[in-house]
């Protein structure tokens, strides 16, 4: 049994009670075949009379409750382990916290607390008590054998230890494709998760398309892994039944001739006929339900690894397999093809005409009837309270939603569909999305055939040089999920270096970048933000002074409409 939950089994009464109780129906179900091929052997023998049909009977329908037994009392015993598992897995989570956990993604830890533990069925259920009924009943079947005919016994104690030697180096292969299987399902959930969350960064930067490529190519390394795992499976069962069948004929061949020979009487021979195909049984079925067990041994070892507080190395490897060079942020452009930053074409000029935005569901109006035109170069603020439309303004540049009326016009065309006009983007949102990922990945996002020197420029600028110096491994540190492992105004940084990474970037969009920030790093993202403005056309939505001041104009927003626009107030929010 798995130490780690034999420990858990030891702990916990419920579960011990349950287990107890499961093994124990499961062993005795199985030595009642020995006085169930008793009596068959001496019924069909003509040694019993008829009426030793009805114990027969009784043995038949004992063992079937038995059976029940097991059955239900498994199923109590699996929900146990699983429900404390979880409970403390859970709590594990909220005593470690973000930061101690940035080795695993959440994603990862969603599929191991939840198809993860629910492997453990077929081993609880199924591997478990073939284990004890294997450990017990052809013990007792040999005892018994020799008794009837000891040559018979001889040949099965000869033969017997091949189906667990077979079965082991079997299994031995077995467990390692089982492995590779549940890491690549872990890669997969935890990919995807972090993918989604991700997303509108990811269209932003025009990263979307080539994702959608890496996911397929994970998923399919799950269906190969799955597939292996399979084929293994179906060579353990052919390889366990070859060994039972050649064994079996090595003991029925010798019965049938010393029958025939007469120095064998029939009672002995149907009973030794009876009994010997209960020897191989147990480990045949042991063998073949090893399999089913396995990933929910492999979900186990991670989820007691979580629970003793290891690193988690199988997680760090995902998070470089998913996010590296190959990755989201790797040497390969928004398509995948490794296309170099393009050159700016000069900063464009933006016009909104009479734009209608209208969310689906909502009766009222996001943005109703906006026109306005943001000047080539110019730096535009916009303010008004929450829920006004100035976010709704920046999605449409983005082209996250589409006017219902109306129409945007970017030195008098409109942007196209594709990511011709993102490349030429730079956008900072409100709470910027870091991935599972290095801070050099992260910082060339949107433009992954960046140099590591254009990344050291692109940090210092935003001034995220001198946290990222200070992580273990610098650039190359792996951030975890969401940037757990950083504060919030050192993940703005990492946004704003992600921008400054963009050199075809002519329009700077930015939403809020100084909300909830401490006095320090505000001023060094308003710093950056100012550096990263010039020469460019830039729409940012702000509430606090420092970055208003930033600002050639101030247009104020409320209710989804434009109320003010005008350089004047720059002065009175001073």
């Amino acid at each position: 049994m798995h130490k780690d939950l034999l420990r858990l089994a030891r702990s916990e009464r419920a579960v011990r009670r349950h287990l107890a109780l499961c093994l124990a129906a499961a062993v005795l179900a199985g030595l009642l075949v020995l006085v169930q091929a008793e009596l068959l052997a001496g019924v069909l023998s003509g040694r019993f009379a008829a009426a030793a049909l009805l114990p027969l009977a009784l043995v038949v329908g004992a063992r079937g409750v038995l059976g029940l037994v097991q059955g239900v009392a498994a199923g109590h015993t699996t929900t146990a382990v699983k429900s404390v598992l979880r409970h403390r897995l859970l709590s594990r989570l909220r005593e470690l916290g973000p930061a101690r956990l940035a080795s695993h993604r959440s994603g990862e830890l969603v599929t191991l607390a939840g198809r993860g533990l629910d492997a453990l069925d077929p081993y609880l259920n199924g591997y478990l008590p073939s284990v004890a009924v294997a450990a017990v009943v052809p013990v007792a079947v040999l005892v018994r054998l020799v008794t009837a005919d000891l040559a018979s016994a001889v040949i099965v104690l000869v033969t017997l230890p091949l189906i667990p030697i077979f079965g082991a180096l079997v299994g031995m292969h077995t467990k390692a494709v089982t492995e590779r299987q549940w890491r690549a399902l872990s890669r997969l959930g935890g990919h995807f998760l972090d993918v989604v969350r991700g997303l509108p960064t990811l269209r932003a930067f025009g990263r979307a398309r080539y994702q959608a490529e890496v996911i397929g190519r994970v998923a399919d390394e799950h269906r190969a892994a799955t597939m292996r795992t399979l084929r293994v499976a179906f060579l353990s069962s052919l390889v366990l039944e070859l060994a039972a069948s050649l064994s079996l004929a090595l003991v029925a061949v010798p019965i049938g001739l010393r029958l025939l020979g007469g120095t064998l009487d029939l009672p002995a021979a149907l009973l030794v006929l009876l009994l010997a195909p209960e020897a191989y049984l147990p480990l045949r079925t042991m063998g073949n339900r090893f399999h089913a067990a396995m990933e929910g041994v492999a979900a186990a070892d991670q989820a007691f690894a979580v629970l003793d507080g290891e690193s988690g190395d199988d997680a760090r490897g995902a998070a470089h397999g998913g996010h590296g060079t190959d990755g989201r942020a790797g040497a390969s452009g928004p398509d995948g093809t490794g296309t170099a930053p393009r050159a700016r074409r000069g900063a464009p000029e933006i016009r909104l005409e009479n734009v209608t935005v209208r969310y689906p569901g909502r009766p009222e109006a996001a943005l109703e009837d906006v026109s306005l035109v943001i000047g080539p170069g110019e730096r535009v603020a916009l303010v008004g309270e929450s829920g006004a439309g100035k976010s709704t303004l920046l999605h449409l540049l983005l082209g996250f939603v589409t006017p219902e009326s109306g129409r945007v016009l970017v030195d008098g065309a409109e942007p196209t569909a594709d990511d011709a006009w993102r490349r030429r983007l730079a956008f900072v949102p409100q709470r910027p999305h870091l991935f599972a990922a290095s801070v050099a990945d992260n910082i060339r996002l949107g433009s992954p055939a960046a140099t590591i020197e254009e990344v050291w420029a692109a940090a210092r600028a935003a001034h995220a040089d001198g946290f990222t110096a200070e992580l273990p491994e610098g650039y190359d540190t792996v951030l975890g999920e969401r940037g757990a492992n950083l504060s919030a105004g050192q993940r703005q940084r990492v946004a704003l270096a992600r921008a400054f990474c963009r050199p075809g970037a002519d329009v700077l969009l930015l939403d809020e970048p100084t909300a909830r920030l401490d006095g320090r790093s505000e001023a060094a993202i308003v710093a950056a933000t100012r550096d990263l403005s010039a020469g460019r056309t830039a729409v940012i939505v702000a509430h606090r002074p420092a970055m208003i001041d930033l600002a050639d104009r101030v247009i104020r927003i409320a209710d989804g409409r434009v109320v003010s626009d005008s350089a004047s107030m720059i002065e009175e929010s001073r």
